[in-house]
C-alpha cells in the first residue's frame, strides 16, 4: 500500500493543476451552455433542471483504480451520478468491469487521455494517440465513444481545442479542488470541497488516492442538506450539449 501511495505521489504534479494555472484559456460556463440552448427545450434531459435547480457535477480523474468498486456502492447508496475522467494505461486496460459498471450504473464515462501525457508539450501525433487510444477502449467496453475529456494538468491551448474538434471531444476543467493529490487526511479533503463548493460547481477527486473515497460520504451529505443537487456534466449543460473543440468550467 505505502509503495503504491508512494508511487502515486511522484504523479500528483500530473493530476491537478490550480484554477490560476487555466485562467488564460478561454472557458464556458454552464450557465451560458444552458442559457444559449434552443428555446423551447424538452424538460425531461436529466436527474434535475440546472436552471431552476442548485446543481452540482461531483467528477473523478484517473482511475478506474482498486478504490473504484467502493465509491461506485457509494454512489449508488447515496443515488449521487458522477462523470468518471479515466485513463488507459493500467486502469481501463487493468479494471474493464468497472468501466462497465460505471456505465450501466448512469455515470458519465469521458476521457483522462490514455497514459497522462501533458498534451500542449507533445506532437500532434502523439495528442490524437493519448486521445484516440482511451476513446477506443471505452468504446469497446460501453458501446460508445467519450464526448468529454479532461487535460492531464488541465494544460490545453488552441492546438489541443482542435484536435478535440476534430476527435468530437469537449473539454471539461474544474472549480473545486481538494488536492487529494496531497493528503489523504479525508477530513481535510472533506473541508476543502465543502470551503469551494457554489451553483454549477464542478468538483475534482481522484479515487486513486487512500483518502478520497473515505471523504465522499461526508461530502455528498453536505452538500445534500445545502440544497445542492448532483448531476454528471452532460447534465449540468443540458439542455444545452458540450461542443467539441470547446472548453468548460464554471
Amino acid at each position: 500500500m505505502r509503495r503504491r501511495a508512494l508511487a502515486s505521489a511522484a504523479a500528483a504534479a500530473g493530476l491537478t493543476l490550480t484554477l490560476a494555472g487555466c485562467a488564460q484559456v478561454d472557458t464556458t460556463a454552464p450557465s451560458t451552455v444552458r442559457a444559449e440552448a434552443a428555446q423551447g427545450a424538452p424538460a425531461k434531459f436529466g436527474s434535475a433542471d440546472c436552471r431552476k435547480a442548485k446543481c452540482i457535477a461531483l467528477t473523478f480523474d484517473a482511475g478506474p483504480s482498486e478504490n473504484s468498486a467502493r465509491l461506485l456502492d457509494i454512489l449508488k447508496e447515496k443515488k449521487v451520478p458522477a462523470t468518471f475522467f479515466l485513463l488507459g494505461k493500467r486502469h481501463i486496460e487493468k479494471y474493464p468491469e468497472l468501466v462497465k459498471r460505471m456505465a450501466a450504473e448512469g455515470h458519465e464515462v469521458a476521457s483522462h487521455t490514455w497514459d497522462h501525457k501533458i498534451l500542449t508539450k507533445i506532437s500532434d501525433k502523439e495528442i490524437r494517440e493519448e486521445l484516440n487510444r482511451p476513446n477506443e477502449a471505452i468504446e469497446k467496453l460501453i458501446g460508445h465513444k467519450p464526448t468529454l475529456m479532461r487535460p492531464p494538468q488541465g494544460r490545453t491551448d488552441s492546438n489541443v481545442h482542435e484536435i478535440c474538434k476534430e476527435l468530437g471531444l469537449a473539454e471539461v476543467l474544474w472549480s473545486v479542488t481538494a488536492k487529494d493529490y496531497k493528503t489523504n487526511d479525508s477530513a481535510l479533503i472533506t473541508k476543502r470541497v465543502l470551503e469551494q463548493s457554489s451553483r454549477d460547481g464542478i468538483i475534482l477527486l481522484h479515487d486513486i488516492y487512500d483518502g478520497t473515497v473515505p471523504a465522499v460520504p461526508g461530502i455528498i451529505d453536505a452538500l445534500k442538506q445545502r440544497g445542492y443537487v448532483f448531476v454528471t456534466v452532460p447534465q449540468l449543460l443540458a439542455p444545452g450539449k458540450a461542443e467539441p473543440g470547446k472548453v468548460y468550467r464554471p
